[in-house]
């Protein structure tokens, strides 16, 4: 990319921030200042001028899949992890719009008094008029992970890459945090993702984005202007396409 270039590569990104980013240094919960923090660095991609949808996971609050290891009913424990999205999303929501970000949060489940229901030309007309949306509430269903419910937004709104914004600088071998001996991978195809059980993001995840060639960028949400060289194209994390 030409650098005397200013300009975003990609006119419509979604940015899949997980729950527990909002922790900060807490155990659980949502930490206002990291909050505000992660606002700062989408209202800097936003003033970009690209279009911008988000997925805010709900880990930080309450994961069904553990409470299920446990022995919760399964869709229930889903259930109340698609509310604890509602709850992340409508936090991100109020500090983007203090600060002067435009936001609308629609919900794949019916919540009319908290956010818009999820309409797909809605969605992306909320986009073209320079809005954020958030998407909420995952898929609406239980058994899949938030990080599924990025991947199928991305391809209903056609955006043009999805960013995991996470904990890790990109993708590696094993846990970088374990194992110093772990291999990082600046590029990967899907297929390698899945042939080499890459814990990235989910497999179903992975086959959606790999089946309608939307390509992923893994970066470390905890580097200040880390989102933005991703949106500008920059070798930044990890890129995760349908090939080569």
């Amino acid at each position: 990319m030409d650098s005397d270039d200013h300009s975003p590569k990609y006119k419509r990104v979604l940015v899949k921030i997980s729950g527990e980013a909002l922790m900060g240094p807490r155990e659980f919960g949502i930490h206002t200042p990291t909050v505000e923090m992660i606002c700062e660095e989408i209202r800097g991609i936003k003033q970009l001028g690209l279009e911008l949808g988000l997925v805010i996971g709900g880990g930080n609050i309450f994961r069904g899949l553990d409470a299920s290891a446990r022995g919760a009913d399964r869709v229930t424990s889903d259930n109340m992890g698609m509310l604890a999205t509602v709850i992340n999303s409508l936090a991100v929501m109020d500090t983007l719009e203090k600060m002067g970000v435009y936001t609308r949060v629609m919900s794949a489940v019916n919540i009319e008094a908290f956010a818009e229901p999820f309409i797909r030309r809605r969605a992306i007309r909320h986009m073209e008029k320079g809005r954020t949306v958030i998407f909420a509430a995952g898929t609406g269903n239980p058994y899949f992970t938030t990080d599924t419910a990025a991947s199928l937004r991305a391809m209903e709104v056609s955006a043009d890459v999805l960013i995991k914004a996470t904990n890790v600088d990109g993708v590696y071998s094993a846990d970088p945090k374990i194992d110093s001996a772990a291999e990082f991978y600046p590029k990967l195809t899907y297929m390698e993702v899945l042939t080499r059980e890459l814990r990235v993001i989910d497999a179903t995840a992975i086959s959606l984005l790999k089946d309608n060639k939307i390509p992923l960028r893994v970066v470390a949400l905890t580097v200040p202007g880390n989102l933005k060289r991703a949106v500008m194209g920059e070798d930044v994390g990890t890129l995760i396409t349908t090939a080569t």
